[in-house]
């Protein structure tokens, strides 16, 4: 019996057939991907954390060789909670274990600021205390700390996430063994402004951090991102040109993140290093 080539039928079970077939086919390159991106997106942070130190070595480190010598700088990986609980403590002799939720390398700032930061400092808008309290109550917001042993100097780098103006904005921040200097740090964005907001992650942005502390007197200093060309002090970097609200995205996901921290450090001396 001939085909009729013509007809509704036939039209819907051809296209019934190719949308199998062509979904099959995706499924199948995207499962046969997955396993190189995901070590893509694992090299490209253990490239982030080893760059964030402020060695010079690591600036033109490239991202398929920063699993090679992860270990040989990063010496642990402790993960604390908002009260600067340790929740997790691993060493280099310790491989990250991808299901394991509390190894530092596994923690996801970025998730964790949209589904739990976000509804907290929305819900507690305009009232620190409260703010500070649910905060601090939450058992999902975690905090990774990466300790870097590199010629008899300790460094260590913190994560941080935040929002810009238009999406998320994280970094990495490297911090002397004194536990106020910083050393050097990473910023990355989703989908900044190119040109204004977008700058966050160039190299001259980045700079500006590296000898500023967040100390004065013994008590913790929020890093202020100012408009271009006015007097900075010790605490305090410029804005980009036209960046106003990336800006104040970066000053309050460091001042969030860099206060709980600075407490854990400060409530726990023996890692303090002058």
């Amino acid at each position: 019996m001939a085909i009729n080539k013509e007809s509704n039928g036939y039209t819907i079970l051809f296209a019934t057939i190719m949308v199998i077939i062509v979904g099959g086919l995706l499924a199948f390159i995207s499962s046969s991907l997955k396993p190189l991106q995901d070590a893509n997106v694992k090299n490209e942070k253990m490239q982030n954390i080893l760059q964030a130190i402020g060695l010079e070595e690591m600036n033109d480190l490239q991202r398929n060789d920063a699993g090679g010598i992860f270990n040989d700088y990063i010496k642990r990986r402790i993960t604390i909670n908002y009260k600067g609980e340790i929740l997790s403590d691993k060493t280099d002799a310790d491989e990250i274990d991808p299901m394991d939720k509390l190894d530092a390398f596994n923690i996801d700032l970025r998730k964790e600021y949209s589904r739990y930061v976000k509804p907290i400092m929305r819900d507690n808008k305009g009232d620190e205390e409260a703010l500070q309290k649910a905060l601090s109550n939450s058992t999902d917001i975690h905090f990774p700390i990466f300790v870097c042993e590199n010629e008899g100097k300790t460094y260590y780098i913190f994560s941080a996430s935040g929002k810009g103006l238009w999406d998320d904005i994280w970094g990495y921040l490297g911090i002397a063994s004194d536990g106020k200097t910083f050393t050097g740090t990473v910023f990355d964005h989703k989908t900044e402004t190119a040109g204004l907001g977008s700058k966050i992650n160039e190299t001259w942005f980045e700079k500006q951090f590296i000898g500023k502390t967040i100390e004065e007197g013994g008590e913790f200093v929020r890093i202020g991102v100012l408009k271009p060309g006015k007097d900075k002090d010790n605490h305090q970097v410029d804005g980009i040109s036209g960046a106003t609200f990336t800006g104040v995205g970066v000053d309050e996901m460091l001042g969030r993140n860099l206060s709980v921290y600075y407490r854990f450090l400060k409530n726990n001396p023996e890692f303090i290093k002058e």
